[in-house]
C-alpha cells in the first residue's frame, strides 16, 4: 500500500532528514520518500497507518503537520462516466451555475441586455466566490496549489497570496476600475496558472484540484483546464472589445 502526503513545516534538507528518520521508525512502514517538492511524502506501508499516528510521530521530531492527499476514484466497472463526472464535480458545477444565473439576472428586466456587463459581473462573482472558498483554509489551499502550479512550486508564498489576488480581481471587476489592466492581469495570471494544470493532466498526475480551496475534494482533470482557459478567453474578449 502506497500513499501520498503533504507535510507543513519543512523548510530545509535538515527537516527532510528528520521527518524521513521519524517516519521510518513507525512500525509497518516499508519505505519512505520525503522531499521539499510536491508530493512531499510518499510512504509505502504493509497496511494502512492512521493519520493521527503519523502526526504524533512527526510532532516528536518537530513542528510538522501531515495531511494525506486524497483523490476521488471512479468506481470499477461503472459504465456511466458522465454520471461519475457530474457527481464528482457537483459542487463546482453548482457554484458556476449560481454565478452565471446571478450575473444574468442582475440585468433584469433585460430591456437593454449588455453582454459586456454580463461578462464583467460573471468575472466578479467567479473570482469573489472562488477566493472565498480558498480563504476558508488558506494553508490547505497553498499546500494543494503547490502540487501543480509552476509559480507556487518554486515560491510557496504565491499560494498564500493567490486567493487575495483573486479577491482583488473580483472587486475590480465589480466596481469596474481600470478594466484594461484588470483583464490583462486576469489573462496573465490565469494563463500562467493554466500551464501547471495542463502539464499535470498531460503527466496524468493524480492530484487534488485547488480551484475551490481545501473545502472540496476535486480531482485534477480536463474540467480544470476548461475552467481556467474559459476565464482567460472571457478576459481576453473583454480586453479586445473594450
Amino acid at each position: 500500500m502506497e500513499k501520498q502526503y503533504t507535510i507543513s513545516g519543512m523548510t530545509c534538507e535538515g527537516c527532510v532528514s528528520k521527518v524521513k528518520k521519524a517516519t521510518e521508525e513507525i512500525p509497518g512502514v516499508k519505505s519512505v520518500h520525503i522531499q521539499l517538492d510536491y508530493p512531499q511524502a510518499v510512504i509505502e506501508m504493509d497496511s494502512e497507518i492512521p493519520l493521527d499516528k503519523l502526526q504524533t510521530k512527526l510532532q516528536s521530531a518537530g513542528n510538522y503537520t501531515i495531511q494525506q492527499i486524497v483523490i476521488p476514484s471512479k468506481e470499477v466497472g461503472s459504465d456511466s462516466t458522465a454520471e461519475i463526472s457530474i457527481a464528482t464535480y457537483k459542487p463546482l458545477i453548482m457554484i458556476v451555475l449560481f454565478v452565471l444565473s446571478v450575473s444574468f439576472l442582475v440585468q433584469y428586466p433585460f430591456e437593454e441586455f449588455s453582454i459586456m456587463l454580463w461578462l464583467r459581473h460573471f468575472m466578479a462573482g467567479f473570482f469573489i466566490v472562488f477566493a472565498f472558498f480558498k480563504l476558508l483554509n488558506l494553508e490547505g489551499f497553498a499546500n494543494s496549489y503547490r502540487m501543480y502550479d509552476i509559480v507556487a512550486a518554486k515560491w510557496k508564498g504565491w499560494g498564500y497570496i493567490y486567493p487575495f489576488v483573486e479577491l482583488a480581481l473580483g472587486l475590480l471587476y465589480l466596481i469596474n476600475i481600470a478594466p484594461m489592466y484588470t483583464n490583462l492581469a486576469t489573462v496573465v495570471i490565469l494563463g500562467v496558472s493554466s500551464i501547471g494544470v495542463i502539464k499535470s493532466n498531460l503527466d496524468k498526475k493524480k492530484i487534488k484540484c485547488a480551484c475551490l480551496g481545501d473545502v472540496f475534494n476535486l480531482p485534477m482533470s480536463t474540467v480544470t483546464i476548461v475552467e481556467d482557459l474559459t476565464m482567460v478567453a472571457m478576459a481576453g474578449a473583454m480586453l479586445i472589445l473594450n
